[in-house]
């Protein structure tokens, strides 16, 4: 087995298994323990798993920065942002969540009466010098490299708010129609949003079918409109209609 091939298959095995000591690790790849110790100090010293007593654990990859997120798909997200702020009504309270496809939103709603809470710093700032609208930025611990504020304080803010929309977004969506996202820290607070919300709105381009993603955030029966693109899944959309979810597919422009 090439080098390269059984460092991945390690790195595979211990994100399954969590940790692992060396025998087991030497077992499960039919490799003898000198040579499982020596990939995992090869693989320790490149910054991919960390050593433990008698074994080793998986490191998790670095987040992508906000920045990256946000041009991938862009037209896409685009399209998605443009039908859902037609649903928005004058005077309305909207919450928006973390993420990119939000961001596509709030540029979408300049000019327009209404309130936005949100706990994604990206939508303050660029909502943040528009006198139309009124900003509520929730409390929280700043997540720089997303650029989003998580945690208690944030989850305890949304328990006093009530809005008319959340615009939620996602990592992955599963063909039986599980809502995913890459980010332990930032489910808490999606799912405190679900609660603090009259109409549940999901935006999801096509890559987020089924995108990725290890956390659950929902199901089906927590969406009340999915806003989506063209190429989306067929069958996953068909299980967001069963469950009485109003499905919305939009076109991207040129």
């Amino acid at each position: 087995m090439l080098r390269e091939h059984r460092h991945e298959q390690l790195l595979r095995l211990l994100r399954e298994e969590g940790v692992l000591p060396v025998g087991q690790i030497a077992e499960r790849l039919d490799i003898s323990e000198a040579t499982a110790r020596r990939d995992l100090n090869d693989l320790g010293r490149a910054g991919r798993l960390t050593r433990v007593y008698g074994g080793a654990v998986a490191r998790q990859p670095a987040e992508r920065p906000f920045e990256e997120e946000a041009v991938d798909d862009l037209a896409d997200k685009e399209a998605v942002a443009r039908r859902a702020a037609a649903t928005v009504e004058d005077g309305e309270v909207v919450l928006l969540d973390i993420g990119t496809t939000t961001l596509q939103l709030a540029r979408q709603l300049h000019g327009r009466e209404i309130t936005v809470a949100t706990s994604n710093l990206a939508v303050y700032e660029e909502l943040r010098d528009d006198p139309d609208v009124s900003l509520v930025l929730l409390g929280g611990q700043v997540r720089r490299n997303y650029r989003s504020l998580v945690g208690h304080l944030t989850e305890a803010s949304l328990r006093s708010l009530y809005a008319d929309r959340l615009f939620l977004g996602t990592s992955g969506v599963l063909p039986d129609g599980r809502v995913l996202d890459t980010t332990d820290v930032e489910v808490p607070v999606k799912k405190a949003m679900l609660g603090s919300a009259r109409q549940v709105v999901l935006l999801a381009t096509a890559r987020k079918f089924p995108g990725k993603g290890t956390a659950r955030i929902c199901g089906p029966q927590d969406i009340d409109v999915l806003i989506t693109g063209q190429a989306s899944d067929p069958g996953t959309l068909a299980v967001f209609r069963e469950a009485g979810v109003e499905v919305a597919v939009e076109v991207a422009g040129p």
